[in-house]
């Protein structure tokens, strides 16, 4: 059982933890005007905290959620009283699987920032919050991603993503439980969007965008409770 809460009335402290700059800095300004409500208190996590957070956000982009190993180390983690999981992806399985581990939140990233806090404060108020979503909906206006400028989409972004760490298409299609073909018709899309013309290309692109996960973030919330 997670410990308990700050007291009434008090901010609900929230870390962010995703390998993504952009992406965490999205959300971070996503939180801005709700200060007096949520109190983000770990975005950096090359610095020690020793404090307990009332919400652990995983942002699962580009992750690997289909082994939930990641989530169910976050889990464990004696600071964190509650694990949300924040994705585009509601698949049964990775809802079912994210349940078995036990977090307390499986959270849509199609939510508005106002919707999204709601849920974040039901959690910290010891609710289990699973959002209802559409596949096929697109992530809140307010968050960001590497390459949105570019007018890559939120969800080509995740597989090229999982492109520049090096994964194989069914590696994508298994990790992202989308269809091959799918995975395929979001690579031709990239490729047009960003003029590369082989796989090679398509990664040195992504190196030089924003697209390599700085891993120290999970590392240090994945079994790092001292």
């Amino acid at each position: 059982m997670p410990e308990a809460s700050a007291a009434p009335g008090t901010p609900v402290t929230i870390a962010l933890v995703d390998d993504y700059d952009v992406v965490l800095l999205g959300l971070a300004r996503m939180f801005d005007d709700f200060r007096d409500r949520l109190k983000v208190v770990e975005i950096d996590t090359n610095e020690p905290l020793a404090e307990s957070i009332d919400v652990v956000l995983y942002d699962a982009f580009a992750q690997p959620e289909s082994g939930h190993a990641q989530i169910g180390e976050l889990v464990k983690n004696p600071r964190a009283r509650h694990v949300v999981v924040y994705t585009w992806n509601f698949h049964p399985e990775l809802i079912d699987s994210a349940r078995e581990q036990g977090v307390h939140g499986y959270l849509s990233k199609t939510l508005s920032a106002q919707e999204l806090v709601e849920a974040i404060e039901a959690v910290n108020a010891g609710e289990i919050v699973v959002s209802d979503s559409s596949e096929r909906a697109r992530s809140a206006d307010e968050l960001d991603w590497p390459g949105r400028k570019e007018g890559i989409t939120d969800r080509e972004s995740e597989i090229l993503a999982l492109i520049t760490q090096g994964k194989s298409n069914a590696a994508v299609a298994e990790l992202t439980y989308l269809s091959p073909n799918t995975v395929k018709s979001h690579i031709r899309s990239v490729y047009r969007k960003i003029g590369a013309e082989s796989r090679t290309q398509a990664v040195l692109w992504g190196v030089e965008h924003g697209f390599t996960p700085d891993h120290r973030r999970i590392e240090r919330w994945v079994g790092a409770g001292d």
